[in-house]
């Protein structure tokens, strides 16, 4: 009964969680676990140190003995204030402020289960998030025709099982259910007034993931993570107080809408080596498929399209590098470190304010501490450094519901993230 409730609880938690701008490429959340921030996630498809590696690389499964569960959760701060240089306002409307920090804090967490169905089969179940999004300005600033309102939300929930072939191959499959909801809000310039626009709707995607890690040496291994695309098809409802659409004095933007997205697939390689009895050496390498993901274009029952979109076309698949180490201070403290530098899916040519990232350099430390034969508990913290991220998203042409368009923003964004996070692990 006890597992039972804990189960329930970590589940809920992971559903009312909170989600920020994303700290990967494009909006994916890469914070899927506390043990691997002190690390920056080098290693993460080949580590197989706790039940997390459900959602890195299903295979390590089977390096973990017994019944296990990990809980963890991340707090994170991010800081993007915009910086106006020759911003135009949508005319005829006043230019309006510069928005003020859009990030905001947020807290994600992640729940894993595993357990030992025999000797060389495993089962395991996670809970996390593995995409989100919020940006949120002033109301009044100067990009607000093109959005104030950002947020993005996933559950994925993620079944798995591991096999033992032999002593050097281990294979892992997993399959996905994954909940996104889409919250888009903007101003609607009229011209002689001012009015607001909101976009909501949600579904279920369902996907997989594959991995396999063989063990070079006693004390070295690899591993190959692959994680499907999952497509998405939103229903929700557009609300706006406007009225008078087309000149039609009946005619809203309130409708119910749909919108297409497809969540990319990774591919990460990693690999894993104890050095000596101190230290060990993590590396990863993590590509997206961020190509495929084109604008998030809503459609609304009634006939007229929304020009409020998620993000922009021409986003580039990603790579993403990290290195980690870990030092065993004793037989119950372990100390990580780790760097990792992370692109940026979005050109400057095609950034807007929904999604104003950019390229990031990670430098992160933690610590593991086995409080008792059966818990662990981990602590890691990571500073992102954002390169300078410009934008000169130009919109002042007129698009329906706006006769006279949305402006010119162009400025630039001063951005950093901090994450702290913490995890418990605990055996049966």
């Amino acid at each position: 009964m006890k597992l039972k409730n804990s189960i329930q609880v970590a589940l809920a938690a992971s559903l009312l969680g909170t989600f920020s701008q994303a700290q990967a490429a494009g909006f994916a959340i890469i914070e899927q676990s506390g043990s691997g921030m002190g690390n920056a996630y080098a290693g993460a498809a080949a580590v197989a140190e706790d039940a997390s590696t459900i959602f890195f690389n299903p295979a390590g499964m089977t390096y973990i003995e017994g019944t296990q569960i990990v809980g963890a959760l991340h707090i994170i701060k991010p800081k993007a204030d915009f910086e106006n240089q020759v911003s135009v306002n949508a005319a005829p409307r006043p230019l309006g402020g510069e928005g003020g920090d859009a990030g905001d804090w947020a807290f994600v967490p992640n729940f894993y289960y595993k357990r030992d169905l025999t000797d060389t089969l495993k089962f395991g179940l996670g809970v996390n998030s593995p995409f989100g999004l919020k940006t949120e300005y002033d109301k009044s600033w100067m990009g607000r025709f093109q959005g104030i309102k950002s947020e993005l939300k996933t559950v994925n929930i993620n079944p798995a099982i591991a096999f033992k072939v032999n002593d050097q191959l281990s294979l892992g499959l997993g399959l996905s259910a994954m909940w996104i909801q889409a919250d888009l809000t903007s101003a609607v310039n009229l011209g002689a007034a001012e009015s607001s626009a909101k976009n909501k709707g949600d579904d279920w995607g369902f996907g997989f993931n594959l991995g396999a890690i063989y063990q070079i040496t006693q004390d070295t291994r690899v591993g190959l993570a692959y994680r499907s695309k999952v497509e998405q098809h939103l229903k929700g409802e557009s609300k706006s107080p406007f009225t008078g659409l087309n000149a039609i004095p009946s005619r809203t933007l309130n409708t119910d809408i749909k919108a297409d997205v497809t969540l990319p697939e990774t591919l990460s390689l990693s690999a894993f080596s104890k050095l000596d009895d101190k230290w060990d050496l993590l590396a990863d390498v993590t590509w997206t498929r961020w190509s495929q993901f084109d604008e998030l274009r809503i459609i609304r029952d009634n006939g007229t399209n929304s020009t409020l979109a998620l993000t922009p076309e021409n986003w580039s698949n990603t790579m993403r590098y990290s290195i980690g180490a870990n030092y065993h201070y004793s037989d119950t403290m372990k100390l990580r470190a780790g760097l990792a530098y992370d692109e940026e899916a979005i050109s400057t040519e095609y950034r807007t304010v929904r999604i104003p990232g950019n390229d990031r350099k990670w430098l992160a430390l933690g610590a593991s501490w086995q409080a008792t034969p059966s818990t662990k508990l981990d602590i890691g913290y990571a500073h992102l450094f954002v390169s300078d991220t410009k934008i000169d998203d130009d919109q002042r042409i007129p698009v329906a519901p706006s006769p006279v368009g949305k402006g010119r923003v162009n400025g630039e964004y001063d951005a950093n993230v901090n994450i702290l996070s913490l995890q418990v692990t605990h055996n049966f």
